[in-house]
């Protein structure tokens, strides 16, 4: 897909997809969106005792959401593996333009450098509390068995343009890979996002989201 850098009102940037008419993020704020639907609410609402931590993003993208929550890691010094699922992996020449390491942090920017330098389908050590694997595959084929999510970021273009991944059958297959109590967080409120969360056992609660989104949803797993 083709894709453009586009800045939003908060100063970080996004991409548009032409051929789809979306945007990666938010456009009222890439860095502030991510802030709030994954780490605020989820990466932050969990246990900190809990470690480490085993977290599963739908839809790597910009690794906007990786790179901030290799952030909060180091922070905490908690232990996090993270595995990134992506089906249409960006250029080198696009991640390269992106400016969240100068927005965040810029002495954080070999970090960023590493998410996208690590190689695809083996697991990396970014930094000594964050480890790495990033799969280029469709959602719908990777769901390992043995796997037990304690949070999952489902970042995925909305239910309008990839209407294929918003189903009950995703979110039981998700849900068969999460540890009991487990979350996900997601920026979609959409009635029948939510029933099907409900239908695949999870409790579904609407909780206040960014700048330009009233609401978010944070489901958990019964």
């Amino acid at each position: 897909m083709q894709t453009r850098i586009e800045i939003t009102n908060d100063g970080s940037h996004t991409l548009f997809v032409p051929e789809l008419n979306e945007h990666y993020h938010s456009t009222f704020g890439a860095v502030q969106e991510s802030r709030v639907v994954f780490i605020q609410s989820g990466l932050n609402f969990l246990d900190p005792a809990r470690s480490p931590l085993q977290i599963l993003e739908v839809g790597f993208g910009t690794g906007l959401n990786a790179f901030l929550t290799c952030l909060e890691c180091e922070k905490s010094s908690r232990q996090i593996h993270y595995t990134g699922v992506e089906k249409f992996p960006l250029s080198k020449g696009i991640t390269d333009l992106l400016n969240y390491p100068d927005f965040i942090d810029h002495s954080m920017q070999p970090v960023f450098r590493l998410i996208h330098n690590a190689p695809w389908n083996l697991a990396t050590s970014i930094t000594g509390n964050f480890r790495l694997l990033k799969i280029d595959k469709d959602i719908r084929d990777i769901f390992p068995e043995n796997t037990t999510y304690d949070l999952v970021y489902f970042d995925a273009f909305g239910p309008e343009v990839q209407p294929e991944l918003w189903t009950e059958e995703i979110f039981q297959k998700i849900a068969f890979s999460m540890k009991n109590g487990g979350i996900l967080v997601t920026y979609s409120v959409k009635g029948a996002v939510r029933r099907a969360l409900k239908n695949s056992g999870f409790e579904v609660e609407k909780i206040p989201g960014p700048p330009g989104k009233r609401e978010i949803t944070r489901a958990t797993k019964k």
